[in-house]
């Protein structure tokens, strides 16, 4: 049933549906034609690190790790302001890093590049440009490391030939005062290499402290930088400390060969010079050994970036996609219909089925009256007498004829909860079918405020109701015979100063209890339960209809409406749908079996009617409109046809 149910909302609001879809994939469509067209192409690069050497265990996992977090810090560099800001000076115009997309292969160390530009030439010269820019950047930046340490060792190796050069000079002729010299010399060396040891040993403990060495697997690898720092700043203090150990050795010699010259001890200073001078070689080759170690470190830990797949001009954009864009649009607009559909019917407390109206009111429906074909200020089952309506008001007069078996209805009041909703046209059909049916039937129009009987049935309004209380007239005197059947009328006649008191009054029972003697039927259309007179009239009637218009009768307003019935002391036969739309039957319910005479789904079917004045017509009709009558002398009721219905000739 669920089902059902949103299939009918679907039906009932098809066209709010479509209209979203339309509207939205139209819009979309329009808005993705108007779009500046934006072109992508992409490149390949490759993250290639000389360093890189086969192993297993510890070291080859920290290599693939080093290898990695330096792809994922080429990825943040590609996209920075420096890199973006150097591409756009080569080929000019402006670069958004929006324009560019970098990420890592999965499990890989490519990148690809993603580049969107309007102009797809221009779109290819970035993608390229950008890996040549900052494959030489790259260049510069790992070349720029080693620099200091180069330069240091350079002047260090200098010094060193020079006072080699200083002692092979003077290797003969070595004054007392020149000893003391090279002591100065070698004094102040020794206190410059302490210096430089003690600050690489503080800048070591510096670099170490956030990040140590992982000392197996399971501790955390610090970052390829800080690694490369590591090792750097460690040679460089081995080197340091062999450096410093030599210039010990030195400033030994040359005091002790101070001390000998001081006792004459001549063959010893020959001794010590030349001993002097090989140390001094030997710190030559060591630090000539420590710069081939850095000239080496920095060509075997520079990485490089190799371009793989050069990007290519793209042929055609890939937005805007006007069909695409559209076909998301429709679906998005549809949605949207759908939530406001959804609201709607959320936020609507409205009887909209006869189902919801028995479980929310607890009263049978006893009439599906569909919305009237023609003007409905007449009798309209009087001038249609064959039509599905005219069949429904039947249905309702023998179900009416059902609910009173035990107690026949002499007095029935057609009520509803608001205006408009159809009460009169439900009075003055029922009254007109009653009364072809061959009983006397009287109609009176009891509201008093906002009369309409009249109108629908084309009568004089000059004398009606009030002239019963105010005048001496009786029933006979003012009663309208319509069209020279069985119903009688009471219009209102003038409008009074005080409807309800009249309801409420003696006499008005007194009109009712004369009524109820002259006519087999009394039908009293009643004004809205807005006002008291309805309750007024309810207290007096032998039963009350109460008329429900699908979609626009609040179920608050119905549920009001029964109570006050109910304090009234009413006995409320049920409920008549009226007014019910003939393109959604389905969705209301109970008037679906009528549909079929709209859309001509029945075939050839006999019944028996009466015509006003009681005289049995047969009818066989085809559902398309055309009948053929035959008239039958008497009183008949509507009795299925004995003979079965013949083709008609063709």
């Amino acid at each position: 049933m669920e089902i059902k149910h949103y299939l009918m909302i679907a039906q009932r609001w098809a066209w709010l549906l479509i209209l979203g879809l339309l509207l939205g994939g139209g819009g979309a469509f329009i808005f993705s034609s108007f779009q500046e067209p934006v072109y992508q192409t992409s490149t390949r690069v490759q993250v290639v690190s000389a360093s890189r050497t086969g192993g297993a265990g510890s070291d080859a996992y920290s290599n693939f790790y080093m290898e990695n977090q330096l792809a994922q810090t080429y990825v943040q560099t590609l996209r920075s302001r420096s890199i973006l800001d150097a591409v756009a000076g080569r080929i000019g115009g402006v670069i958004l890093p929006t324009q560019v997309r970098v990420q890592i292969v999965q499990n890989t160390q490519l990148i690809d590049i993603t580049v969107e530009d309007a102009d797809p030439q221009r779109t290819a010269l970035i993608a390229n440009t950008l890996v040549d820019v900052f494959i030489e950047r790259n260049v510069q930046m790992q070349s720029e490391r080693y620099a200091t340490s180069e330069q240091s060792l350079e002047a260090q190796i200098e010094q060193v030939d020079s006072q080699i050069d200083a002692l092979q000079a003077r290797s003969e002729a070595v004054s007392s005062a020149e000893s003391q010299e090279a002591i100065a010399k070698t004094q102040a060396e020794i206190e410059r290499l302490q210096g430089e040891i003690l600050a690489l040993q503080n800048e070591l403990d510096t670099i170490k402290s956030p990040a140590r060495l992982p000392d197996s697997l399971s501790t955390p690898t610090p970052s390829p930088e800080t690694r490369s720092q590591i090792n750097e700043g460690e040679l460089r203090l081995r080197q340091l400390q062999s450096t410093y150990d030599l210039y010990q050795q030195i400033y030994t010699n040359l005091v002790v060969l101070g001390q000998n010259r001081a006792v004459g001890e001549t063959n010893t200073e020959q001794e010590q010079m030349q001993s002097t001078l090989a140390l001094y070689r030997q710190i030559r080759a060591n630090l000539l050994s420590s710069y081939e170690g850095i000239r080496l470190a920095r060509l075997s830990s520079t990485s490089n970036i190799v371009s793989i797949d050069p990007a290519l001009v793209p042929d055609r954009p890939i937005r805007p996609q006007p069909l695409s864009t559209a076909g998301l649009g429709a679906a998005v607009g549809l949605m949207l219909a759908a939530a406001i559909v959804f609201l709607i019917e959320y936020l609507d407390d409205t009887i909209r089925s006869a189902d919801q109206a028995a479980g929310a009111l607890g009263l049978p429906v006893i009439g599906y009256i569909a919305e009237l074909e023609h003007h409905q200020d007449k009798a309209y089952v009087s001038e249609n007498p064959r039509s599905p309506a005219a069949e429904a008001f039947r249905t309702l007069r023998t179900n009416l004829e059902f609910a009173s078996v035990d107690n026949p209805i002499k007095t029935l009041l057609v009520v509803s909860a608001h205006p408009g909703e159809g009460k009169t046209t439900v009075a003055t059909n029922l009254a007109v079918t009653i009364s072809q049916g061959g009983k006397r039937v009287l109609l009176i129009d009891a509201d008093l405020r906002r009369p309409r009987v009249h109108h629908h049935l084309g009568l004089n309004n000059r004398v009606g109701l009030s002239n019963l209380f105010r005048d001496s007239l009786g029933i006979a005197d003012i009663a309208h015979t319509w069209q020279d059947s069985n119903l009688s009328v009471i219009t209102s006649g003038g409008v009074p100063p005080n409807p309800a008191d009249l309801l409420a009054s003696e006499r008005m029972a007194a009109i009712l209890e004369s009524a109820n003697k002259l006519f087999d039927m009394i039908i009293v259309d009643a004004p809205p339960f807005l006002v008291a007179d309805a309750s007024i009239l309810a207290a007096r009637a032998d039963g009350v209809l109460l008329v429900i218009r699908p979609g626009k009768t609040p179920t608050d307003a119905a549920l009001t409406t029964l109570e006050q019935m109910k304090r009234a002391g009413a006995n409320i036969l049920g409920i008549v749908l009226n007014r019910i739309p003939r393109d959604r039957p389905n969705y209301y319910g109970g008037y679906r079996h009528y549909s079929g005479y709209y859309k001509g789904e029945y075939g050839y079917h006999n019944y028996y009617d009466e015509d006003s004045r009681g005289n049995g017509r047969g009818i066989r009709g085809n559902g398309n409109g055309k009948s053929k009558m035959t008239s039958w002398f008497g009183r008949t009721r509507k009795v299925p046809s004995e003979e079965p219905a013949k083709e008609p000739e063709k």
